[in-house]
């Protein structure tokens, strides 16, 4: 980049697929290095306490302003996430979006969602990039961390519950991890989704013969080694799909995209992971106990555990200690393991460099133009 002038180079979806952003297998590389920097602490994230998930824009539920957006339960809001993140990736960025769930009924993602990559020092804009597939590999990357370390090396069952994009992309990196994977199981409301992710499913991974629906949580997790909840959500627990332990192979691991709940004692007996501590640890401060339901991601159970001293702070194990050999990946072969993921800006940041760097290789992409020379420097 040249000073005083600035330009950056703009990618939308087409480009951002020719640059590999759905590389699954680089992306849970990349994916292992965001949990390696973010155990180190070589990373900032928003808020005072640098651990942030972001900053959003919810709305009324009324207004007296005709115009203003009204909360109706569809999901409608603004979210910035700004970040950065070291190590290997040395980079600072923010994901944005808008989220409406009647987007649905003009052709368009419920979220739409942009990535700028910025210098580090200056602030100048690097790169602005399309991000509903980003964001959705990233997402689905994660899982597939934690089932490389945390899934018995010959699970054969695979369980999604959600038939959406995180189930789909969960599910692609739970194969890549787990390759002895013989059978999915995917547990939905709708019987149109449902058929899609089966097609989906069948055509992708065209090895794996058993591949069908089943109508209860129950039925989903009985012999199942990796369960991967990937449903959508609200802030009341008891609409959750309720896990119980007897239900639970031994040895399965259970990871938490979305919201799944348990009985707190039950969830005890298990190997409680998560994705960053300080990221749970902050969302305790931001939802005052309990935590779990303002937050529907299954860690802030954990934390309201702790609170309640059903588990020690110790036993909320980061997936970076197991990563790097300082705790245990399970005590026992048969201990079954529960792995919450957040989902924080440097993953996004981190996989847009990624694509930033092969997009520059193949000389793909726009350049615009921010200024010659700035007028009011």
């Amino acid at each position: 980049m040249s000073y005083p002038e600035i330009s950056f180079l703009y990618l939308n979806e087409e480009e951002m697929i020719k640059a590999g952003v759905k590389n699954m297998h680089d992306c849970i590389d990349t994916m292992e290095n965001v949990i390696k920097c973010l155990n180190a602490g070589d990373y900032v994230m928003g808020g005072e306490n640098h651990n942030s998930h972001g900053s959003q824009v919810s709305f009324p539920k009324e207004s007296k302003f005709p115009n203003m957006p009204i909360d109706e339960g569809d999901d409608r809001r603004f979210m910035a996430m700004p970040a950065y993140i070291g190590g290997p990736f040395d980079m600072a960025g923010m994901k944005w979006y808008g989220s409406n769930s009647n987007n649905k009924t003009k052709g368009l993602p419920r979220s739409i969602l942009t990535l700028m990559l910025n210098d580090k020092d200056t602030g100048a804009p690097i790169a602005l990039m399309s991000a509903n597939i980003l964001s959705a590999m990233r997402t689905g990357a994660i899982p597939g961390v934690g089932a490389k370390y945390l899934a018995k090396k010959d699970a054969k069952v695979c369980g999604i519950c959600g038939p959406g994009v995180m189930g789909k992309t969960s599910l692609e990196a739970i194969i890549s991890s787990c390759p002895n994977i013989e059978e999915i199981k995917v547990k939905g409301r709708g019987q149109n989704s449902l058929d899609r992710f089966i097609s989906y499913a069948k055509e992708k991974y065209p090895h794996i013969k058993n591949i069908k629906s089943v109508d209860t949580i129950e039925e989903l997790v009985r012999n199942t080694d990796v369960i991967s909840f990937a449903n959508s959500g609200n802030t009341d627990p008891s609409t959750y799909p309720f896990v119980k332990y007897e239900w639970l192979k031994k040895g399965a691991l259970i990871i938490g995209l979305s919201c799944f709940d348990m009985d707190s004692t039950e969830m005890a007996k298990c190997k409680l992971v998560v994705d960053n501590t300080a990221l749970y640890e902050t969302w305790a401060e931001e939802f005052p106990y309990p935590s779990f339901g303002a937050n529907n991601i299954i860690g802030s159970k954990f934390t309201d555990m702790i609170h309640d001293e059903i588990i020690k702070r110790e036993e909320m194990i980061d997936l970076g200690d197991i990563i790097n050999g300082i705790k245990k990946d399970r005590d026992t072969q048969n201990q079954i393991v529960i792995f919450s993921v957040g989902g924080m800006p440097v993953e996004d940041v981190a996989w847009g460099k990624y694509c930033y760097e092969n997009a520059i290789k193949q000389g793909l992409g726009t350049t615009l133009k921010l200024w010659d020379k700035p007028d009011l420097a």
